[in-house]
């Protein structure tokens, strides 16, 4: 079983970006938002859609292009320089020179760029950072080397993501979600470089923090909630915002299954203090991160709290639950 990071990296945004760019070329003229899954929402998703219909028919053509240009790229690596390709860049003469590997195989070299070794060690691009596993496998976490490349193609595949939902639950451009992200702090290495979960790098990253406005992802809570560190914070404020926007909160979501399960057993047992903070329009004195106790919070709450005065209604007093 392979256990870590294999050489060669993961395409370069750049290579997927060309990919859809070719493929999207060839519908320049096309108008129609069908696609072979079913009706697109609009001409952006049918080309996502189309584009993902292409590359996994022509899996085989497109893999064997991508590592036409990871090869070179990397050429000069001390990691391929060990196995002498000699600048051949085809599939057989690849998969016989580098073998299948273990994450153990290639950890002194991760350790090496680790303790600030900048060479040209397994890649070409200048490592930025180390993406984190959690640990459960051995009890140890793994490094896994990164570049700000991998950022890019990140977001692009993230973005591909929506289209397809939209297929089958129609109406995500409306409203608000409560999405329920977190990070966790993260480490430095000998040699300077972050260590953290791929999440958390995401969440703090450009890409995430300057995203453009997207009608399908428009979060209920400021992004400041979910770059909190401290979880109890983070998910009471992102669920004090969603609660607080009730009327154009639409759906909720979260990165992993398990996230949803945490937020439904927080609800049950933090909802008194929720109801509290929204009726009198004050925070939860354990709220205590410098940015969480900035006026925009206090709006929110107070506006709130002075809509259900014009209203009449009682729906979050202390006598009624919220689940």
């Amino acid at each position: 079983m392979i256990k870590g990071p294999l050489f060669p990296p993961p395409a370069s945004a750049s290579s997927l970006s060309r990919l859809l760019t070719v493929s999207t070329s060839t519908m320049a003229n096309a108008t129609s938002l069908s696609t072979p899954l079913g009706t697109a929402a609009c001409e952006k998703h049918a080309k996502d859609i189309q584009f993902i219909e292409e590359m996994t028919k022509n899996a085989n053509t497109v893999q064997e292009a991508i590592l036409a240009e990871i090869l070179p790229r990397n050429a000069e690596t001390e990691y391929l320089h060990r196995y002498q390709l000699n600048g051949a860049t085809d599939r057989e003469t690849f998969k016989s020179k580098i073998p299948v590997i273990t994450y153990e195989d290639i950890q002194l070299e991760i350790q090496r760029i680790a303790n600030g070794d900048r060479s040209l060690i397994l890649s070409s691009q200048p490592i930025s950072e180390f993406f984190t596993s959690s640990g459960t496998s051995d009890g140890e976490r793994k490094f896994m080397p990164t570049t700000q490349e991998e950022l890019d193609r990140c977001q692009l595949l993230h973005n591909l993501v929506t289209p397809f939902m939209n297929l089958y639950v129609p109406g995500l451009e409306q409203g608000k979600g409560p999405y329920f992200l977190f990070v966790k702090s993260g480490t430095k290495t000998p040699g300077g470089l972050l260590a953290r979960p791929a999440l958390t790098s995401y969440s703090n990253s450009d890409q995430f923090k300057n995203r453009p406005y997207d009608p399908y992802n428009v979060y209920a809570s400021p992004i400041e909630a979910i770059l909190c560190t401290d979880s109890f914070q983070s998910m009471y404020i992102q669920m004090l915002c969603g609660l607080c926007q009730q009327k154009e909160v639409l759906r909720v979501g979260a990165m992993f299954a398990s996230g949803l399960l945490r937020a439904i057993r927080f609800l049950q047992l933090n909802w008194q203090q929720l109801a509290h903070d929204i009726s009198t329009g004050t925070l939860n004195p354990k709220i205590t991160d410098a940015w969480m106790n900035k006026t925009w919070i206090l709006k929110l709450l107070l506006g709130f709290m002075s809509c259900l005065v014009r209203t009449g209604s009682n729906q979050y007093g202390s006598s009624h639950p919220l689940i």
